[in-house]
């Protein structure tokens, strides 16, 4: 990267030229990218392809969270859960799993713990 200087400067604040600006932005997204990967690449080293796959979700899962549905719901489509069977593995009734994954109930902590157990993750990825 080229050297970088500011235009204005005071107490507070530091003025940049755009193109000075958009490039420490780059910089600072592409030091995030790659730690992300090591991290990414050491997962996989400990765990194995095969075990880090079936822990992440695909890209079609992450879309449809984006776009609103459940995480819950989500994670236990991908572990092959009927909601039945979730429920009464994370021990809560199937009508309160129902309300939580509709967006009826917020789910108490206590629930989304025990659902998260259930599916194997961890609780802040069942949250929206």
């Amino acid at each position: 990267m080229a050297y970088i200087g500011p235009i204005a400067e005071t107490a507070d604040t530091v003025t940049l030229r755009r193109e000075d600006f958009d490039a420490l932005i780059a910089a600072a997204e592409d030091t995030s990218d790659r730690r992300a990967l090591a991290a990414f690449d050491t997962m996989v080293k400990r765990q194995g392809l095969e075990a880090v796959r079936a822990d992440s979700l695909t890209m079609e899962e992450v879309m449809q969270i984006a776009e609103g549905v459940s995480p819950i719901r989500v994670w236990r489509k991908r572990r092959g859960l009927t909601a039945r069977a979730l429920s009464e593995i994370a021990g809560i009734s199937p009508v309160y799993l129902s309300e939580i994954e509709t967006g009826k109930k917020p789910g108490s902590a206590v629930a989304i713990v025990a659902l998260a157990k259930a599916l194997g993750v961890d609780a802040s990825d069942l949250l929206p």
